[in-house]
């Protein structure tokens, strides 16, 4: 792929999204929608392999298939309501076909079966976009819409999702697929708190994103693709797989690390909302996600195969640490334990 390609994606990406989590008219807001999955589809395809193309191609249909569900969701409102604005959302129709849409577009269940696919097939650094800022849009249409959403769909969709992300990420041995599923099951507890509290679910969004960053950073720096492959890169990056085996454990939501400063808060949050059940059964269905992060952990820093390397001091010639992966990581462990005031703005 050539720079300018390149540069014109991520730019367009840029503003894409700015588009859309800038505006209040439905228009603008699809169109910003559209510029992302245009803009993305050449970072997906870009090592030309059938699998990236055939990824590129699945992410296209989905999407397309999503935009269109809410040009006609948001014409059938401006139908009824005579205006487009976004917070307008008043017509059961157009809500349950934007909750589809949306759904469609985030990779909630049931609508999940394209995100471990176009994520194995994509490149690193793009299956990072594809987990945190392509989400970011369809979020924000959701936040601003979450006065009218159906609750009882949005908590059905959220406890399959907290639950088929936990369970179908147990089996996995390709990092990508399983950090797929560990976004799914993250998605169930943003929309879940999504009615009672929607700054929450953007809290918990922003510090996902930062944790996900850390861990697909690492991954690309140390070249890991599969379990098998991870117990190899202790040799070459020991303090690496150090932080990343914590980044894990936070993003598995185990306190006192970062992750655990939004499940507390969203369980927190549903008992005051006399929903203990859906609490209890959400956290109970964070022990699955639990079990893939250790076994990511495990095989990071404790598993060593029989021959790691031919020379025992091949970390010593490796390039240093991004500054950003050190700093993404510090924010993603002890974030929580340095700022514990952030609990009482919330």
């Amino acid at each position: 792929m050539s720079p300018h390609t390149k540069l014109i994606s991520t730019f367009s990406l840029l503003i894409g999204t700015t588009i859309t989590i800038s505006s209040n008219h439905w228009m603008m807001a699809w169109t910003g929608l559209e510029i992302n999955t245009l803009a993305i589809i050449p970072l997906i395809s870009k090592s030309h392999h059938p699998r990236a193309i055939e990824a590129a191609i699945k992410y296209f249909l989905v999407q397309a298939t999503a935009s269109a569900m809410i040009l006609f969701s948001s014409t059938i409102n401006a139908w009824h309501v005579g205006q487009w604005d976004i917070t307008q959302l008043t017509n059961p129709t157009s809500s349950i076909l934007l909750t589809t849409a949306i759904a469609m577009k985030l990779g909630l269940v049931p609508f999940h079966f394209w995100f471990p696919e176009v994520l194995q097939g994509s490149p690193m650094t793009t299956a990072l976009l594809l987990s945190t800022m392509m989400k970011f849009p369809p979020i924000t249409i959701m936040f601003l819409t979450s006065h009218s959403l159906n609750p009882n769909l949005l908590a059905l969709m959220a406890i399959s999702s907290a639950a088929l992300g936990g369970w179908m990420g147990l089996n996995q041995t390709q990092v990508r697929k399983i950090l797929a599923f560990s976004s799914i099951s993250h998605l169930g507890w943003m929309t879940m708190i999504i009615l009672y509290n929607p700054k929450l679910t953007l809290l918990t969004f922003y510090l996902y994103s930062l944790m996900t960053a850390a861990v697909f950073l690492t991954l690309n720096t140390t070249k890991t693709l599969k379990l098998s492959t991870m117990m190899t890169s202790w040799a070459k990056t020991p303090s690496l797989n150090a932080a990343l085996m914590l980044t894990l454990l936070s993003l598995a939501g185990l306190p006192p690390l970062t992750g655990f400063l939004p499940k507390w808060l969203i369980i927190q949050e549903l008992t005051k909302q006399e929903m203990t059940p859906a609490a209890t059964i959400i956290a109970l269905l964070s022990l699955l996600g639990l079990f893939f992060y250790l076994r990511l952990a495990y095989h990071s820093t404790i598993t060593l195969p029989p021959n790691p390397t031919n020379h025992m001091k091949q970390w010593h010639m490796n390039k240093t640490t991004n500054p950003t992966i050190a700093t993404l990581i510090s924010l993603s462990v002890l974030l929580l334990p340095l700022s514990p005031m952030i609990l009482t703005s919330i």
